[in-house]
């Protein structure tokens, strides 16, 4: 388990074992009673989750975070399992996180350090990989307090480095501050030369289409499927970082579309995270369509629904026209009545939705054919004169029933 503040990417020679710890703090508060999430989160950064611990608290413990008894009973757990590190579903405090370490002797990190390193081993392109050093320096900065040992005042005098009487967590403040600058001109540079190519696509005339979703809901394959392209996918949390952008050909209309597969989301992705992909979540923003991608076998459909379309208000794509688009229909037990209905978004602006599976094929000509309408100029709205027309339906996904989908009669 690597969790050090610099986020090392060296490859681990062995499955550090973890436990997992998550914290339910009542209403207000996101909340996985199982971690599985939190299991997957760090299966992909390369831990073995070997334990689970689950606690409740009214608020967090200021020094321990989830108190001194629940600490103890982790480091039994760690001791039982021979664990070499906590992971903890919830952020800690820079304070919180030193003193837990000292209390159970091995390596602890949160959900934030976690997804930051799985970031910074998937990254590929230069875009990504500045992306990820920019959210990495400006979490690294909040835990100055975290490992130093050498905070003593420097002397002053010729030669030495810093002024007189400068302490070291300054200069380390400071140097990571000079860095974070360099790293946010290089993005700057980078956005510019992205912005000239997304307004030469703007200039072809052709609709611009952007796949959206929860990670691991399979966008790449469903990518790679429409445009017959062989962009990376896999079964595992944050397979894509970098966005991919091919040329769609929709038969049906005789035109071709720009099609993007950009990074997904996920429960309590980092702030700084959101801020430091930008520029490439403004693929989702300046698109004329969005291909809304949900894992349609996940027994957390509605979370991992709300997460996404709470992000792409926080980027300003809200009101970005969408397509549901309900993957992975081959691993549902119960099918539903059509391939094609009417579903309530958030915002309660009703939705086309499509079920599809990418990896067999089914659904996706249904789904060009919606796209093709798009393109050829036609609204996203109903047949029916108003959404309340609609026969009412509850679609069997997952075991979970969904009162807000509407069928309009469309097969």
């Amino acid at each position: 388990m690597d969790r050090d503040p610099e986020l090392s990417t060296a490859p681990e020679t062995a499955l550090a074992r973890t436990v997992l710890v998550g914290v339910d703090l009542g209403a207000g508060h996101s909340f996985d009673p199982t971690l599985d999430e939190l299991a997957q989160l760090a299966e992909s950064a390369g831990d073995d989750p070997v334990a689970r611990l689950v606690a409740r608290r009214k608020a967090p413990d200021a020094a321990l975070f989830v108190g001194a008894g629940k600490a103890d009973e982790i480091k039994a757990l760690v001791a039982e399992h021979g664990a070499t590190g906590v992971l903890f579903d919830q952020a800690l405090s820079p304070a919180q996180q030193r003193n837990l370490e000292r209390h159970l002797g091995v390596q602890v990190a949160d959900r934030t350090a976690l997804i930051l390193e799985i970031f910074a081993r998937r990254a590929k392109s230069h875009e990504g990989k500045l992306q990820v050093e920019l959210a990495r320096l400006q979490y690294l900065a909040t835990r100055l307090v975290r490992r130093w040992s050498h905070l003593e005042r420097q002397r002053g005098g010729a030669g030495l480095r810093g002024g007189p009487g400068e302490a070291q967590i300054e200069l380390d403040r400071r140097m990571i501050g000079e860095r974070i600058k360099s790293v946010k001109a290089r993005l700057a540079k980078v956005k510019k030369q992205h912005d000239t190519q997304r307004k030469a696509r703007a200039k072809s005339g052709a609709l611009r289409v952007s796949l959206v979703g929860y990670t691991n809901a399979g966008k790449s394959t469903l990518f790679n499927a429409l445009v017959k392209a062989r962009a990376y996918a896999a079964d595992q949390l944050f397979a894509t970082l970098d966005t991919t952008t091919r040329a769609l050909y929709l038969d049906s209309i005789q035109q071709t579309v720009a099609l993007s597969d950009t990074v997904g989301f996920i429960r309590d992705l980092p702030h700084k995270l959101v801020e430091a992909f930008r520029a490439t979540l403004q693929e989702a923003t300046e698109a004329d369509l969005l291909l809304h991608v949900v894992d349609a076998s996940s027994p957390q459909i509605d979370v991992q629904r709300e997460e996404v379309e709470r992000v792409l208000a926080e980027i300003g794509a809200q009101d970005v026209p969408q397509i549901l688009v309900y993957n992975k229909l081959d691993a549902l037990h119960a099918q539903p009545r059509a391939l094609v209905d009417w579903i309530a978004r958030g915002n309660g602006m009703l939705a086309p939705r499509v079920f599809v599976s990418a990896t067999q094929g089914t659904g996706l000509d249904r789904l060009r054919e919606w796209i093709a309408r798009v393109a050829s100029g036609e609204p996203l709205s109903p047949p029916t004169s108003s959404p309340h027309q609609a026969t009412s339906a509850q679609v069997p996904i997952a075991g979970q029933s969904d009162p807000s989908a509407q069928t309009t009669g469309i097969a």
